[in-house]
């Protein structure tokens, strides 16, 4: 009956899902008449996450890494017993995901004790093409990546500048910048709007449209001599250490003018972390980037979360399966897409 009862909880939807702890499933359950504790709880997520979700994590891996296109983000984690660092010491998670190409979108997130630009390296072991990423200089270290900057970051640094209602005065230095980047936001909606999925036109018409106002950004950069340790100087800092890559954008219609996407798809863990604060080991946080991964794949796939997870825990994918039948349990596989949809439809009908 209990089953019955809670078909579609689980202590992964409900934890990484929902952002619920697991002591507070641990009561829940408990008031439904099932005594688990939050440490049971914690070994059925990491026994699962090994065996049968982390062979299609490698698979997710080794699919992004043939992209031309990247995103990257990060953002800190607190891991209570990591060997040798005190429970205050912040680690991270990395979130790595697919570009704005013509393929299905993947996402994955990594999970390391430290910031360190080898993180990056490792994880992007392989990669050859564009990587869109904020300002973070770790990213640097990728090899065969070519560096874009992203727009959203440098708009922010010039809009934290400007005084609370002055953001129409240009007697104030960073306006006329800030103008700068949010007309080529502009011109990014209307060209995108225009040549939807025609990459070669969208290259073309940032050429002539985008390109000119670059050039002028770049004049009025070249202008600028703001006050040592002021907040204008940060932001012109910043958008000087980003030169070089402001306008490798215009060489590909499907790069990214923004690291928007890796924003997006890394706030669902940051989300999840203001209700479960930390992980208590580095298992449990490396088992954190492996579900996260699942779930943030099926979501960004257009499939039902909870169907997708239970397909992955009966189909159980190995590491001795051939990539060809790692492929038949993708989120973005049309057979199981159609699976999932018929599941959660008779599901949602019959209770």
């Amino acid at each position: 009956p209990l089953a019955n009862n809670h078909v579609n909880i689980s202590p992964k939807n409900f934890k990484y899902f929902n952002g619920m702890p697991l002591y507070r499933q641990e009561r829940d359950w408990k008031q439904c008449g099932a005594n688990i504790s939050r440490t049971t709880f914690a070994n059925w997520i990491i026994a699962n996450a090994e065996d049968f979700f982390t062979p299609m994590y490698a698979y997710f891996r080794k699919k992004l890494l043939s992209r031309s296109f990247a995103i990257a983000d990060e953002t800190p984690v607190q891991v209570l017993h990591e060997p040798g660092r005190r429970a205050q010491t912040q680690s991270y998670m990395w979130l790595f995901r697919s570009g704005e190409d013509d393929g299905p979108p993947i996402i994955l997130y990594k999970y390391s004790p430290t910031r360190a630009g080898d993180n990056t390296i490792e994880f992007l072991e392989g990669f050859c093409g564009y990587l869109m990423c904020d300002g973070y200089s770790g990213y640097n270290k990728v090899p065969d990546a070519k560096r874009t900057a992203c727009g959203a970051h440098i708009r922010r640094y010039l809009i934290d500048t400007i005084p609370k209602g002055k953001q129409l005065d240009y007697t104030q230095p960073s306006v006329p910048g800030a103008m700068y980047v949010n007309r080529l936001f502009e011109l990014e909606d209307k060209i995108r709007q225009k040549h939807a999925g025609d990459y070669e036109a969208i290259r073309k018409a940032r050429l002539e449209k985008e390109k000119p106002v670059i050039d002028g950004f770049l004049s009025w950069l070249e202008q600028q001599k703001p006050t040592r340790g002021s907040r204008m100087a940060k932001a012109v800092t910043y958008i000087r250490n980003r030169e070089p890559y402001l306008s490798t954008y215009l060489e590909d219609g499907r790069c990214s003018f923004s690291n928007n996407l890796g924003e997006n798809a890394i706030r669902p863990f940051v989300i999840g972390r203001k209700g479960w604060l930390f992980s208590d080991t580095p298992a449990g946080a490396e088992t954190s980037a492996v579900i996260y991964t699942m779930l943030e794949n099926a979501k960004a796939n257009g499939v039902n979360v909870y169907q997708y997870l239970k397909l992955l825990l009966e189909k159980q994918p190995n590491n001795r399966m051939s990539d060809e039948e790692l492929e038949r349990f993708t989120p973005w596989n049309p057979e199981v897409k159609a699976l999932l949809d018929f599941r959660a439809a008779d599901e949602l009908q019959n209770g």
